[in-house]
């Protein structure tokens, strides 16, 4: 029998197909790790049973050179980029790398960064206690305090809006391949992608083929359309923050009202440790500078100082505070 390339249903369902069997028994490795370990260890070490479930996964099944359950269910089978042969040992184990733990690392290092760079000195002493010598979390939050430390507070700030541009790039990143699979019909995961990993399907060219890889191409074109509207929409939202950002400092280094207050009465905020500007009380009672604590409640919704949680809608601008 013939060999065809497999289209975008197929590589859909069989990749459904191995998040279920992967779910099944992430589910049944935490369960049994909890009851053996308890509850505190299993916490700790969750995102590691996890990862260490779809290393045996993809291990037993692509790198021993099997096809996945996914793939044994719609019947397709792994080829390299002459569509002649298997893939190589080295590019199934490249494979298992980039979808198995190559997540798992960039999501670490991320949150590592977002956590030094946003928190400050009282609550890195408190996170960094407990921490465990031989972990990974731990070295990489070793390592993230000493870079962040040699930081000042402008190149902080920089550093943090890179982050979360990163963030938002991963996420875009991820949409334009999926738009790019359901117009081209291979590489649904970037990983395979990366390996150079295609399908062929073991058996007969059916009828519906044709109407098939037409209905995703135009589901393509769309996510396409879709995803150039979200970036717009993007762009056009940071070029109006970074605009009423400059507004707000041209207005605090021309704004005199504050400028000779002296004593008990010119309070700092705690945020941008300068006087008090526009004073904001949030409900538990603490003061703020107008622009700091509206800043910090989009991305904390809580008080800075007592964490009490808070909703933007629910902080009060005092008029006239000497």
């Amino acid at each position: 029998m013939s060999l065809a390339a497999a289209n975008q249903s197929q590589l859909i369902r069989s990749s459904q197909k191995d998040e279920f069997y992967r779910t099944f028994l992430r589910n049944s490795t935490n369960d049994a790790v909890q009851t053996v370990a308890g509850s505190r260890r299993w916490l700790d070490w969750r995102r590691e049973v996890e990862l260490l479930s779809d290393l045996a996964y993809y291990g037993l099944t692509t790198f021993s050179g099997y096809q996945t359950l996914g793939e044994e269910y719609v019947n397709i089978v792994q080829v390299d980029p002459t569509e002649r042969r298997v893939p190589s040992r080295a590019r199934r184990g490249l494979f298992v790398l980039l979808h198995a733990y190559f997540p798992y690392l960039v999501d670490k290092v991320l949150v590592c960064l977002e956590n030094q760079l946003e928190s400050g000195q009282e609550r890195r002493r408190r996170r960094a206690a407990p921490e465990r010598w031989w972990s990974l979390e731990s070295w990489l939050r070793r390592g993230t305090q000493r870079a962040v430390g040699q930081l000042s507070e402008p190149q902080r700030g920089a550093c943090a809006a890179a982050v979360s541009v990163l963030h938002q790039g991963l996420t875009l990143l991820r949409r334009l391949h999926a738009a790019v699979f359901y117009i081209s019909g291979s590489f649904y995961h970037l990983s395979k992608r990366a390996a150079g990993i295609r399908y062929l399907r073991v058996a007969a060219l059916s009828r519906d083929d044709g109407t098939i890889r037409s209905s995703y191409r135009l589901l393509g074109t769309l996510s396409l359309l879709q995803l150039l509207a979200t970036v717009c929409l993007q762009f056009n939202s940071f070029r109006q923050k970074q605009r009423a950002r400059q507004e707000w400092k041209l207005y605090r280094s021309l704004s005199p009202q504050r400028a000779h207050t002296s004593g008990p009465a010119a309070a700092s905020c705690i945020l941008c440790l300068e006087d008090r500007r526009h004073s904001t009380c949030t409900p538990c009672g603490h003061l703020f500078c107008w622009e700091c604590i509206t800043e910090w409640c989009n991305t904390k919704a809580e008080c800075p100082l007592c964490r009490e949680k808070l909703q933007p809608h629910r902080l009060v601008y005092l008029r006239n505070l000497g």
